[in-house]
């Protein structure tokens, strides 16, 4: 079963897919948007159908302490507005420190910032999507 993993930010959604066994994910894209669905909604539909994808899982930031901010509640609507289209399950999934720990391997790979900036949140997703994966194995 193939699962698509989502990092969904303010300007941008970071996608992932896992294998069909669901051990790996794979960063595929990165999508621009203003924080309006439909604006996605065929780009979604296209990688949902291509992948053959039967799961959602969105990164679901939360504070340090566990409570949910701003945009975790933007992470939720985004999450209820996929499986309402899309009549998928969706999963949100916490993906504290994602985004920093994407940002240190990408460091530690010597890529310039322009570059990081090309792939950080695709980057997110496969990290939001892995460790989803790792935790249900």
């Amino acid at each position: 079963m193939k699962i698509l993993g989502l990092d969904v930010g303010e300007k941008t959604i970071g996608v992932a897919v896992s294998d069909e066994l669901g051990w790996t994910a794979q960063g595929i894209k990165t999508i621009r948007w203003t924080e309006e669905f439909h604006q996605v909604v065929d780009e979604l539909r296209q990688i949902i159908t291509q992948h053959q994808i039967k799961k959602v899982v969105v990164g679901h930031p939360k504070n340090m302490n566990g409570t949910i901010g701003e945009r975790g509640k933007a992470c939720e609507d985004f999450a209820g507005k996929m499986e309402e289209e899309f009549q998928l399950p969706v999963e949100l999934w916490d993906e504290r420190l994602t985004t920093m720990a994407a940002e240190r391997i990408l460091l530690s790979a010597d890529m310039s910032r322009s570059k990081r900036k090309k792939v950080i949140d695709k980057m997110a997703a496969v990290m939001i999507l892995q460790s989803y994966l790792d935790a249900k194995s």
